[in-house]
């Protein structure tokens, strides 16, 4: 192995590592399957690393792994929740922060299907409508008609409440 190729990785997962985090936390139900999820999803970005031609930005790409990672991970479970829990980490910044309604947001967010909860994710982390087309494998025009669906299910969810 090509230990300055190794060490180039390693760097580039540290400063992705919180994408690569909230991904894992949105998408698995229990510490255990954080961690997996994780592994899973560095196994594969290793694995694409000497393919990535740099055609889109690197966080773009790392989006793309994740999410595709996480939500075959999800299928080949054999018994999936309706909703995937939030982690514990998330609600205590919210607490900490005095921001109640993130956690809200966040309880309401995890009642979207998996594609939805994708592209909030993704609009919440200020993304252009450009690159979730990207990432998600949309186009423009079906992020923008999605992004207004999604805020008008969690506007009629905050009603309900």
């Amino acid at each position: 192995m090509d230990i300055k190729r190794e060490q180039e990785f390693i760097g580039f997962i540290e400063e992705n590592q919180n994408i690569i985090y909230k991904i894992c936390f949105l998408y698995s139900d229990e510490t255990q399957s954080h961690e997996d999820l994780f592994q899973e999803v560095v196994i594969n970005l290793w694995n694409a690393w000497p393919r990535f031609r740099g055609e889109c930005k690197v966080q773009t790409w790392v989006y793309r792994i994740a999410l595709n990672t996480c939500v075959s991970f999800l299928r080949k479970k054999s018994s999936r929740p309706s909703h995937v829990p939030l982690a514990a980490n998330i609600e205590l910044v919210a607490e900490e922060s005095g921001i109640a309604m993130v956690r809200e947001l966040y309880r309401m967010i995890n009642t979207l299907d998996k594609i939805e909860k994708a592209i909030v994710l993704l609009y919440i982390e200020e993304r252009s409508h450009d690159e979730i087309a990207q990432i998600i494998g949309i186009s423009r025009s079906n992020v923008a008609v999605k992004l207004f669906r999604i805020k008008e299910k969690l506007k009629l969810m905050s009603k309900n409440d």
